[in-house]
């Protein structure tokens, strides 16, 4: 992601609650960034994903990112994006 970007809406997610799913649907990191890559990929037709680095930083520190990452991950998980943020 293009974390360069000012014109983007920032968000932090709740990272307890991704790995909660992620651990629920018995994902590793990599089969996690393959499903987001793929519901991404359905969606918009583009061959997008995050990047193992940052799904480790969103789990583990609530790492800050633009609003459109926090939604190719929620499509990933077949979620609403607002379920993934913390309060």
């Amino acid at each position: 992601m293009n974390q360069g970007k000012t014109d983007e809406e920032w968000v932090e997610p709740d990272g307890l609650s991704i790995r909660r799913l992620r651990h629920s649907r018995k994902w590793s990191p990599r089969e996690c960034i393959a499903a987001i890559s793929r519901a991404h990929r359905i969606a918009s037709g583009l061959t997008e994903s995050i990047s193992p680095d940052l799904l480790q930083h969103i789990e583990e520190k609530n790492e800050r990112v633009p609003y459109e990452t926090l939604c190719m991950i929620a499509r990933g998980f077949e979620c609403d994006p607002i379920d993934l943020m913390t309060e």
